[in-house]
């Protein structure tokens, strides 16, 4: 049964400042409201509201029977959300971090994004994975990674990253309505800065990329908690005459593309950058299209600013680890310097 119709809010809705945290919690409240088949579970998700607060509140307003506090394991989390998908449920299960979603890896690989082909279609899996991912919070082991390339991988899966709250309270929206599986990876470093979210813009489509910043030097490409960082590094470029043209690529599976190779036909030289290490990777198969569909407009070869192919490192050296602005800015002059 597909979920009602994403209502979009009239004029009168008004604009308010949150941040990624709140967006994320009113997208949730908006869903379980619009449709009583919403589910959320997860570790702590209830009373808690989660270890970043999340689904404060939430248990509260709708019940212990529709805002799940669940055991410490990731296999029956998902597992369970397959059978209520089964039953005509939309479960939005929570990975309370990054690095806790293995043990639940072969639910998500083998039942979740493969029921739907194996049922010949009669069998939808509208479950939704919601994945603090990243760095930069001081966190001990299995706290700080990015394993969004292993399910983008995947055939059968979505993936998806937001990086602003108007971004964070859509998308989440749009993933519980999609009937297919949604990986759906939040930045937990950028889960408190705040924006303006005006309920009455609507959003972009769910699987779809788009140009956060205008330039015309070099095309800066990425996603999640890097799109700040090229963000800054846009704006500390442009103090020296140089205009970068950043593209937040939110969808990780499917790609859009589009906006990458009509930014880079434009300026002639691309720059990726992610968290995640940057062998077989997301960063890998942009480039791999990018000098496929673009290669006679390209001034430079495309570079990549990734973290390293290394298992994440304890918090004290995390800051070496994470591609920061200066990194971003030097793979700026290296492209520029062809």
């Amino acid at each position: 049964m597909a979920a009602p119709a994403l209502e979009r809010p009239t004029a009168t809705a008004g604009t308010q400042t949150v941040t990624i945290a709140k967006a994320l919690n009113l997208g949730l409240r908006a869903s379980l409201e619009r449709d009583p088949k919403v589910l959320i579970m997860g570790e702590d998700v209830g009373k808690l509201g989660g270890v970043f607060r999340i689904t404060d509140g939430l248990q509260k307003d709708f019940g212990e029977h529709r805002v799940l506090d669940t055991p410490l394991a990731e296999s029956g989390i998902i597992g369970t959300a397959v059978g209520l998908a089964i039953r005509g449920f939309r479960p939005v299960c929570e990975i309370q971090f990054d690095g806790f979603i293995f043990p639940g890896f072969d639910q998500i690989v083998s039942q979740l994004s493969k029921l739907h082909f194996r049922s010949q279609g009669k069998v939808k899996m509208p479950i939704v994975v919601r994945v603090p991912f990243g760095g930069g919070i001081g966190a001990v082991e299995h706290h700080s990674e990015s394993p969004e390339s292993l399910f983008a991988h995947v055939a059968g899966l979505k993936v998806v990253s937001c990086a602003n709250p108007v971004d964070a309270y859509w998308m989440l929206q749009q993933a519980i309505e999609c009937d297919d599986p949604v990986l759906f990876f939040e930045p937990k470093r950028r889960y408190y800065e705040k924006a303006e979210l005006d309920l009455a813009t609507p959003p972009a489509p769910l699987f779809s990329s788009k140009v956060v910043r205008p330039g015309s030097a070099v095309t800066v490409a990425t996603y999640g908690p890097m799109v700040r960082t090229c963000l800054d590094a846009a704006t500390a470029a442009a103090e020296d005459g140089t205009e970068l043209e950043v593209v937040d690529l939110r969808s990780l599976s499917p790609l859009d593309l589009g906006p990458v190779f009509e930014s880079v036909r434009r300026t002639g030289r691309l720059v990726l950058v992610s968290e995640a290490p940057g062998e077989s990777s997301v960063t890998s198969e942009v480039a791999a299209r990018v000098q496929q569909e673009c290669f006679y407009s390209l001034e430079a070869p495309v570079l990549r600013v990734t973290g390293f192919d290394t298992p994440y490192p304890p918090s004290k050296l995390e800051e070496g680890y994470l591609p920061d602005l200066d990194r971003v800015l030097d793979a700026v002059d290296r492209s520029l310097a062809y």
